[in-house]
């Protein structure tokens, strides 16, 4: 299993999206190279990648005009393309047993609190955005720093035994936090901080940019 936390925006708010394996292969992890064929060729899918498209989900939830935009994807190919990644992610209706048995692999991950997991019923749920909102100095960067750590943890344990990407917006990501987070859970540290992806946003155009390095890593 997989997991990613984002910091998303450079202001107070912090969003968080978490996603196991499984709810990654759904929602984010078709590589853009299983398009290939059909009308479609390498070529056409390396100017969609040099474009910011790595993923058949990108393609599939972009407007048409952002694949028309592309030099060389003229707007025949990009209706085609879009058509073909349209096969592969579920956009239409399904029954709410299907939407049930989904959420059903959904997990919890501790906030490493007892009484904020209590609130949020168990914890920071995979598979959606959790936005987090506060004053400076009120722990928002303690808990991304928590989680980063929380979700390598075992499930039976409020993990979700996966990875962490982190964007750090504000220059506030600290190494020897994990560390220290690490060894409350009787974690290696180095393998933690091997399981942690981050990245500095310095503007939102290259905050943009590295969520679409994210995308590729993915």
């Amino acid at each position: 299993m997989s997991e990613f936390v984002k910091n998303k925006r450079k202001r107070d708010p912090v969003e968080l999206t978490l996603c196991t394996q499984d709810e990654e292969q759904e929602m984010c992890c078709n590589k853009l190279s299983e398009l290939e064929g059909n009308g479609i060729t390498s070529g056409d899918v390396r100017r969609l990648q040099e474009n910011g498209f790595y993923t058949i989900q990108a393609v599939a939830y972009a407007p048409k005009k952002a694949l028309v935009a592309v030099k060389g994807i003229s707007e025949a190919k990009a209706e085609k393309i879009q058509m073909e990644a349209m096969k592969r992610v579920p956009m239409g209706f399904t029954t709410a047993t299907e939407v049930f048995e989904r959420r059903a692999q959904l997990v919890s991950i501790t906030t490493g609190s007892k009484e904020l997991d209590k609130l949020l019923g168990g914890g920071i749920e995979t598979g959606s955005i959790t936005e987090l909102f506060g004053e400076f100095r009120t722990g928002k960067s303690q808990l991304c720093h928590t989680l980063a750590v929380t979700c390598q943890l075992p499930i039976d344990s409020g993990g979700a035994e996966g990875k962490c990407l982190y964007i750090d917006t504000e220059g506030t990501f600290r190494p020897e936090r994990l560390v220290a987070i690490s060894a409350k859970y009787n974690v290696s540290g180095p393998q933690v901080l091997d399981n942690v992806a981050c990245a500095r946003a310095y503007n939102s155009d290259h905050q943009t940019q590295l969520l679409a390095q994210a995308a590729a890593m993915m």
